[in-house]
C-alpha cells in the first residue's frame, strides 16, 4: 500500500515536470535557425503559397495561440499535424514508437543481465588476468561510436559471413505479418506467425547486437565497482569470519548489496540508449522513432519534434519511476 502510494504521488509530480517540458520545447524549437514551410515549399513558392501553408498549420497565429492550441490538443491526445508529410503526428508516432521501444527495451534487458553477471564474476576474481580483460573490454565498448560499430558488424556479419539478413527494414515482406503493436517480434509472437518471429528475431539481432556492446560497458563496469565495496565491507567480512556458506554470502550479500545501485542506473542507460537509437535506426533503416525525429527536427517540423522531446521526456520519468520503486525493494533501508 504504501508503494502504491508513492507510485501516485510521483504520478501527480509528472504534471508540473511534463507542462515545464512542454513549454520549453514549444519555444526553444521556434528559435532554432530555419522555416519549416520554407523547407517544404522550397525556393519557388509564392507569398500566397506561403501564407496559405502557414494558415493551414496555424502558424499565422500569435505564439501564445498557437501554444493555447496546441496544450488543448494535448489534453485530448492530438499531437499536431506534420507539416513535412502532412498526417497527424499521433498516428505517425504510434507506427515508429512500437519497433524502437522493442529494440531498446531488449538491449538494455540483455545487458543488465550481462553487466550483471559479468560484473560480478569479475569483482569476485578482481586484479586476476579474467578481470583485467573484462575491464579492457569494458574500456573499449564504451570508446566505440555506435554508427561505427554498425557499420563493422554490418561488414562482419552480412557482408562478410551472411549470417544476417541485409539492413534494409525490421521483417522480411513475404512473412504476411499482421501489426498489432508495431514492434515486429512481439506482433509475429501474438499472431503465432513462427516465419515472422523467426525473420524479426534475425533482424533484430545486429541492431540490438551494437546497441548492447555500447550501454553494456558502464553497467559493467558500475556493478563490478559495487561488488567491490560489499566485498571489501565490514558485515561481508563479519559474514564470511562466521562461517556461511559461499552461497549464502554469494545471494544474501553480494548480489543483492550489489544490485541495489543498478536500477538508478539501468534508468540512465535507457535514456540513453533511446538517444543512441537514432544513428543505429539510421544504419540498419530501422525507420523507427529516432529516424522519424531526426527527420522531423532537420525539416524543422515544429509538431513532430514537440512530441517526440515529450514522448522522450515521459520514457524518462517513467523508468525513474519503476527504478525507484525497484530500488526501494531491494534496499530495506530507503522509506518510500
Amino acid at each position: 500500500m504504501r508503494i502504491l502510494r508513492f507510485v501516485a504521488r510521483r504520478l501527480l509530480q509528472l504534471i508540473p515536470v511534463l507542462l515545464g517540458v512542454v513549454v520549453l520545447t514549444f519555444l526553444l524549437v521556434r528559435v532554432l535557425p530555419g522555416d519549416p514551410i520554407r523547407t517544404i515549399l522550397g525556393p519557388n513558392a509564392t507569398a500566397a503559397d506561403e501564407a496559405a501553408a502557414r494558415a493551414r498549420f496555424g502558424l499565422d497565429k500569435p505564439l501564445w495561440r498557437q501554444f493555447v492550441d496546441y496544450l488543448g490538443g494535448l489534453v485530448t491526445g492530438d499531437f499536431g499535424t506534420s507539416i513535412q508529410s502532412g498526417q497527424s503526428v499521433g498516428g505517425e508516432m504510434a507506427l515508429r514508437i512500437g519497433p524502437t521501444m522493442e529494440l531498446v527495451v531488449l538491449a538494455v534487458a540483455i545487458a543488465v543481465v550481462i553487466a550483471t553477471v559479468v560484473g560480478l564474476w569479475s569483482a569476485r576474481h578482481a586484479n586476476r588476468a579474467g578481470d583485467h580483460g573484462i575491464r579492457v573490454l569494458a574500456l573499449i565498448g564504451n570508446s566505440m561510436p555506435e554508427f561505427w560499430l554498425g557499420l563493422v558488424l554490418i561488414l562482419v556479419g552480412y557482408a562478410g559471413l551472411g549470417w544476417f539478413p541485409a539492413p534494409s527494414g525490421r521483417v522480411d515482406p513475404d512473412t504476411d505479418l499482421t501489426p498489432i503493436t508495431g514492434a515486429d517480434a512481439l506482433d509475429a509472437l501474438l499472431t503465432g506467425n513462427m516465419p515472422a518471429l523467426t525473420s524479426a528475431l534475425w533482424h533484430l539481432a545486429l541492431p540490438v547486437l551494437t546497441l548492447v556492446i555500447v550501454i553494456v560497458a558502464p553497467l559493467l563496469r558500475s556493478v563490478r565497482a559495487s561488488a567491490l565495496e560489499v566485498l571489501r565491507s565490514e558485515p561481508y567480512a563479519a559474514a564470511e569470519a562466521h562461517g556461511l556458506p559461499g552461497r549464502l554470502l554469494r545471494r544474501g550479500y553480494l548480489v543483492r548489496a550489489t544490485l541495489v545501485r543498478l536500477p538508478s542506473l539501468a534508468a540512465l542507460v535507457f535514456g540513453f540508449a533511446i538517444g543512441s537509437t537514432v544513428l543505429i535506426e539510421y544504419v540498419y533503416s530501422w525507420q523507427g522513432f529516432g529516424q522519424w525525429a531526426l527527420r522531423g527536427l532537420l525539416y524543422r517540423d515544429y509538431p513532430v519534434v514537440q512530441a517526440s522531446v515529450l514522448v522522450i521526456a515521459l520514457c524518462y520519468v517513467v523508468v525513474f519511476l519503476i527504478a525507484d520503486v525497484v530500488h526501494a525493494m531491494l534496499d530495506p533501508r530507503v522509506r518510500i
